[in-house]
């Protein structure tokens, strides 16, 4: 047992990490590609964090109801979905507003010079 962990740590990395990191990550992306606001991820995220609660709980044998480790999962797949969705937001605003933008690193942009 471990503060972030419940049963091992390749358990939590499999499920919380890979496949509902994935989820997230790809949510993340298709929020901020329809131009929706940050808090929406955010608010789906709490569901998917008791989704992959459940995926612990029925294949691995953990804990269904607990609210430690339902947070430290949320808040993983709240960091991977907040990944996705600044990536693409940035990409976003630099492509469709290249006369008023540029990238200035992998997650800002700033207005370019002489407007």
């Amino acid at each position: 047992m471990g503060i972030l962990w419940e049963n091992s740590f390749w358990t939590f990395f499999f499920v919380t990490v890979v496949i509902g990191g994935a989820a997230g990550f790809m949510s993340g992306r298709s929020l901020a590609s329809k131009w929706r606001p940050i808090s929406q991820p955010i608010l789906y995220m709490l569901l998917l964090g008791a989704a992959v609660r459940f995926f612990h709980f029925a294949l691995f044998e953990g804990t269904l109801l607990s609210l430690h480790y339902y947070v430290v999962d949320t808040i993983v797949l709240i960091g991977i979905t907040l990944l996705g969705y600044r990536l693409t937001r940035v990409s976003q605003m630099v492509t469709q507003y290249r006369w008023l933008y540029v990238r200035s690193g992998p997650f800002s942009w700033r207005q370019k010079k002489g407007t």
